[in-house]
């Protein structure tokens, strides 16, 4: 069994039992992601949204149960289509044996990995941790300095760290615009979620 055969099979194990999916691959690529996110809104769910979790920070991504009639409707319809997704047979809208989409489901997929991408930089970004951390470390430094006489060391780094991260969030801020920009024209809608965090809705009915 394949990689990708073996991801779907975790995946639809998830979607068989719960009512939220959890998709977590570290070091796996955002497009893998995008397709198994995709995958699992062909059999009833809807992407709700990403965090960053532990020491390393990995990427997971959150999908809910979606109990509209579209969406279960469309869930039905894939189960009899694909009677061995997960068990090494093809799944909705991917190449057999891979996490590559057809030609059919490649807009959805971008869209939902644009999804996933706005949303990660938001959670890694953090613009007013990220600012306090530049400013508190260009107090810091100085100080240390004075206190263990080492100043040809943490001098420069008063200088250096806020500037990597002050170089950092303009970075973010930028990939996140671009980000926006195409979900906007792909016709979501930019909403503030309860954390103040800039977020995008898709139109609904979304997904064929």
């Amino acid at each position: 069994m394949s990689l990708a055969d073996r991801r779907v099979t975790a995946l639809m194990r998830q979607i068989a039992s719960e009512d939220v999916v959890e998709i977590v691959h570290p070091y796996t690529r955002l497009r893998t992601l995008g397709a198994l996110a995709y995958i699992a809104e062909c059999y009833g769910f809807r992407y709700a949204d990403v965090r960053r979790v532990g020491e390393n920070k990995t990427l997971h991504v959150y999908l809910v149960r979606d109990d509209a009639p579209r969406a279960q409707q469309r869930a039905a319809a894939n189960a009899a289509a694909f009677p061995q997704a997960g068990a090494g047979g093809p799944v909705p809208g991917m190449h057999p044996g891979s996490l590559t989409p057809l030609p059919e489901a490649q807009p959805d997929v971008d869209l939902i990995t644009a999804l996933i991408k706005h949303d990660s930089l938001g959670a890694v970004g953090d613009r007013k941790r990220l600012l306090a951390i530049a400013w508190a470390s260009a107090a810091l430094f100085p100080v240390l300095a004075l206190l263990t006489a080492k100043p040809a060391v943490l001098l420069p780094l008063a200088v250096l760290m806020p500037a990597l991260l002050l170089g950092a969030l303009r970075l973010n801020t930028t990939r996140r615009a671009k980000l926006a920009q195409q979900l906007t024209t792909a016709g979501c809608t930019p909403l503030r979620d309860e954390e103040g965090r800039e977020r995008y809705v898709r139109p609904v009915p979304y997904a064929a």
